[in-house]
């Protein structure tokens, strides 16, 4: 081989390198940045997600108050659908009575879509629920693919 295949070679390499390279330190910030998330409060949490939404292409996005919401944290809009969110920031699979908040919530605000957003999972009860009552279940990984988005 000549100097130049040499150099080539060396080129190619130092290229991969530095693609393998920032692929993992991407997936290492993204797992950093999704544990981030279960450290918050619930109405902090809700303003976390009302974020993560705006910045996928959900538009006229507020967070309800507080009290007085009757079980809805966001309302959004995308491409003309409104949508009514609950979400719920917790250490255990999340039940049914989120499922049922978001049903009469989606109701009382007039929106379109009812939807549940967890930085977990849902008990097999509360997707049965859902399936029932069309509520979407937006769970952990379906967070977490927001954020990598």
């Amino acid at each position: 081989m000549n100097t130049k295949a040499y150099i080539t070679i060396i080129i190619a390499s130092t290229i991969v390198f530095l693609i393998i390279f920032l692929i993992v330190m991407r997936i290492r910030k993204n797992r950093a940045y999704g544990r981030e998330f279960d450290l918050l409060e619930g109405h902090e949490f809700e303003y976390y997600c009302a974020d993560l939404l705006m910045k996928r292409g959900f538009q006229e996005v507020e967070v309800t108050r507080g009290s007085g919401d009757y079980g809805i944290d966001i309302l959004a809009e995308r491409d003309g659908v409104t949508y009514a969110i609950q979400c719920k920031c917790y250490s255990a699979p999340v039940g049914v009575k989120a499922v049922q908040e978001a049903y009469a919530g989606r109701d009382y605000y007039d929106c379109m879509v009812g939807a549940v957003l967890t930085n977990q999972y849902f008990t097999q009860p509360a997707v049965e629920a859902a399936k029932k009552l069309k509520i979407l279940l937006w769970d952990r990984g379906y967070l977490e693919s927001m954020i990598e988005e």
